[in-house]
């Protein structure tokens, strides 16, 4: 792929790629707090809203059941989408933006993914078409303009046709027709129930949907058979017809298709904007249109969505000799942590470890975001101190799905998610909190806190290992524990590192009696670790309910697992040796082109010991992929003990490119971090590297800490920002702009012969321990720091 296929622009605000073809997958993200949209670069959309559950205002062609967003979705012709056909009037021929459904090959084609908007540019036939989609920053509705201007030296006659589907919406009721006094087509349907308690839910609920043109179309069609006819939608018999046959649907499968004839002088444009989103009622459709369907309402909803999206800049920009790396960390990788910690991936219920990690990556955007998370949080604690499965965010929400299924991990992530907003905050005062629980209990955060690590400490079998239930961190282990016997090796060593941090953090409170409780109860811990899991050259994975060790040197498939090493290695379990020992085995087994897998072999299947991880696809998923959140713990466990070079190649390889090989492989655009790529690379060579296309992943809160406190080695602690930063050997310098605690750091790290350990000067000054304190809101800090060569 050349650089003409996919390229950034100058500012890095956005990504373009020039071929639909070559990343048929590849697409954008927009969202606000009660609506997202994920746009391929071919024009297939998959959208939700919250009311407050999920729902869908554009929907398959078939009754959907509910399921999260699915990973590699598959598109299809009759998919939801967004597309505009045109027809040349005197020829008759045919094609369509941005590329599908016609797919007639294109003279120019370019796919924008902006930060607050995207778009496309295509051209064909002399004709190019512009379209552009924003969003506003509360309402759930989309805003498309279309352009059209006639490239050549002569008079066009065209007609533009805007094919928006609503697809099959319910099966007990649906239909759709044009209404003149809404200038759109409407479909209205009833959400399907069987249970009469059910009719009180759904009974506000927004089963409309509609389509609604700023300029009265010439003519419109509203039911999708009438629209395709016997040509389908690569050449739909109703435009080989002088208009559209304003068909309305009557328990049909409702569409929302408008013309417009356009006479086109040389160079002459059209513009045309639409609405398109869910409304309970007519009114709310006027109100919306009122608000939006015009040239400035448009104009200034994309300043104010701008505006939203820009709060989320966060606190790093770097220049180093990777400049791709440089663009994700400066644009895009704090939007994606902007995303998961501003609306928590559109639930009501997030799972509590996905909730705090989350927004453990707001402590570096909106640290006020992540301090209110934590109250949140321990507000729905239980009795006995464990953390529930999910954490509920809206009024008569229920824990769903998953979190219908018990897992023991939970009270792990809260101190492991605080130590990130207290390094970066200094906000101690928030242990002083008193919280009251669900159960009417009340607390300090700081008790709260306490009872969780207690709970850990209870939750573990004869041997001092920790019980597994139905699953821990990997949902899917979901049947080594769940008779009640089995127990995780990583669930073992991570809550031995849980309790390392909070003994740390009861030090820094002056409570010396219980730091060193947990410190004891985290050797406690590491120990049995040691010596029940502990396989000559890595830890296994766990013990099964019917006492067999699993995850060790003996098992042809699921033989070696990352987590257990990565987190023995923070918890202290592993010693120097050990620790040398696992990082061969994790180099010669776990390691591909495209990252660390999760574990290998991957299963081929069944294992009715170890559970649903076993049964899916090899090398997809939990299943021995390169899992970007288990290889993003192995950074952070990395630069805990200055493994700088393993740690920048796991970081790098988490970002598509930037060889065309890569790109190619990976079929994704370098605008997010996906929660896996494909592994099996020696099974299945051919897949591997594959991107998911999932955007909705704990992965990127830990890389933007890995970025910023590991590679940039600045951390906070409660007296100021300490300097140590990790470059890979290969850099000789670069440059941070560091935004902490209200004051700019500007450094210039720089490798130097002169140094066997990092030296910072501010002001000609060297700072003891390479730390700044004092720091004072407002004011800009010019440090020189130089590090080994």
């Amino acid at each position: 792929m050349s650089q003409t296929i996919l390229r950034s622009s100058e500012d890095g605000d956005r990504y373009e790629l020039a071929s639909p073809t070559a990343l048929p997958k590849a697409g954008g993200f927009l969202w606000n707090q009660k609506m997202m949209i994920q746009i391929t670069c071919r024009g297939y959309a998959t959208a939700q809203f919250m009311q407050p559950e999920p729902s869908k205002y554009a929907h398959a062609p078939n009754l959907e059941a509910k399921t999260f967003m699915q990973p590699e979705q598959n598109y299809y012709a009759h998919h939801p989408g967004r597309f505009v056909y045109i027809k040349d009037e005197e020829t008759d021929q045919l094609f369509s933006a941005p590329y599908e459904p016609v797919r007639a090959p294109l003279e120019r084609f370019v796919f924008s993914a902006g930060k607050s908007d995207i778009s496309w540019t295509v051209e064909h036939l002399g004709i190019r078409v512009e379209m552009t989609l924003v969003i506003p920053t509360h309402d759930v509705v989309e805003l498309w303009s279309v352009r059209v201007t006639n490239l050549t030296g002569k008079l066009r006659r065209i007609s533009v046709y805007p094919y928006f589907p609503f697809g099959y919406m319910s099966w007990m009721n649906q239909e759709a027709e044009w209404r003149q006094d809404l200038g759109g087509v409407v479909s209205s349907s009833v959400t399907p129930y069987q249970k009469a308690a059910d009719y009180f839910k759904n009974k506000y609920l927004k089963d409309k949907s509609y389509f609604l043109t700023e300029t009265p179309p010439v003519s419109w069609e509203a039911m999708q058979q009438a629209f395709e006819g016997e040509g389908g939608l690569h050449a739909p018999s109703s435009l080989l017809q002088q208009e559209l046959g304003r068909s309305d649907a009557r328990y049909e499968t409702p569409v929302a298709v408008v013309q417009y004839r356009a006479e086109l002088k040389p160079n002459e444009e059209r513009e045309y904007r639409f609405l398109f989103g869910p409304a309970y009622d007519d009114a709310e459709i006027r109100t919306v249109r009122n608000k939006y369907l015009s040239k400035e309402g448009f104009a200034q909803t994309a300043r104010e969505y701008a505006d939203y999206i820009g709060k989320g800049k966060g606190c790093l920009q770097i220049e180093t000799p990777d400049k791709h790396v440089d663009n994700f960390v400066n644009n895009w990788l704090p939007r994606q942590c902007y995303y998961h910690g501003d609306v928590n991936r559109l639930t009501t219920d997030p799972q509590t470890r996905n909730y705090l990690q989350d927004n453990m990556g707001m402590s570096y955007i909106k640290p006020e975001v992540a301090r209110q998370a934590f109250l949140i949080a321990v507000s729905q604690q239980e009795k006995n101190g464990a953390m529930p499965d999910g954490i509920l965010l809206a009024e008569g929400a229920e824990l769903k799905y998953i979190n219908q299924i018990p897992h023991t991990d939970h009270c792990i992530w809260l101190p492991v998610t605080l130590e990130a907003y207290l390094s970066e905050t200094g906000d101690y005062d928030l242990l002083k909190v008193p919280v009251k629980g669900m159960h009417g209990d009340t607390y300090t955060v700081f008790e709260r806190f306490s009872r969780a690590m207690d709970w850990l400490l209870s939750a573990r079998d004869a041997r001092g290992l920790s019980f597994i239930a139905q699953g821990d961190w990997c949902d899917p282990l979901n049947m080594v524990g769940y008779k009640g016997k089995g127990v995780s090796g990583w669930q073992t060593v991570a809550t031995a590192f849980a309790l390392r941090i909070w003994a740390n953090i009861c030090e820094q409170e002056g409570k010396a009696n219980l730091a060193a409780h947990y410190r004891a109860g985290a050797k406690e811990v590491n120990d049995a670790a040691n010596a029940h899991l502990w396989d000559g050259d890595w830890f296994a994975r766990g013990i099964t309910d019917d006492n067999v060790i699993f995850g060790i040197k003996k098992d042809p498939e699921g033989r070696i697992w990352l987590n257990p090493q990565t987190w023995s290695i923070l918890s202290g379990a592993a010693s120097t040796e050990q620790i040398s020992r696992m990082l061969q085995q994790i180099d010669s087994q776990l390691s591909t082109p495209y990252g660390i897998v999760m574990f290998a072999p991957p299963y081929s299947g069944m294992r009715e010991d170890v559970g649903r991880v076993t049964q899916k696809y090899p090398g997809s998923a939990e299943n021995g992929s390169v899992y970007n959140h288990a290889a993003v713990f192995y950074v952070h466990s990395l630069y805990s003990i200055g493994e700088s070079d393993r740690a920048y190649d796991v970081l790098r390889k988490m970002i598509p490119g930037p060889s065309e090989e890569d790109y190619v492989q990976r079929g994704q655009l370098p605008v997010y971090i996906p929660n896996y790529y494909r592994g099996a690379w020696q099974k299945y060579p051919r897949t591997a590297g594959r991107s998911s296309q999932l955007f909705n992943t704990g992965t990127v809160s830990w890389a933007y800490r890995c970025f910023i406190e590991g590679l940039c080695g600045l951390r906070g602690d409660a007296e100021g920002l300490c300097i140590q930063p990790q470059l890979p050997s290969f850099w000789d310098a670069i440059k941070a702009t560091r935004l902490f605690r209200g004051a700019t750091f500007v450094l210039h790290i720089r490798r130097s012969a002169d140094v066997n350990e990092v030296v910072v000067k501010h002001e000609g000054k060297v700072l003891p321990n390479a730390r700044f304190t004092n720091i004072e809101p407002g004011k800009t800090y010019e440090l020189s720091v130089s590090i080994p060569k």
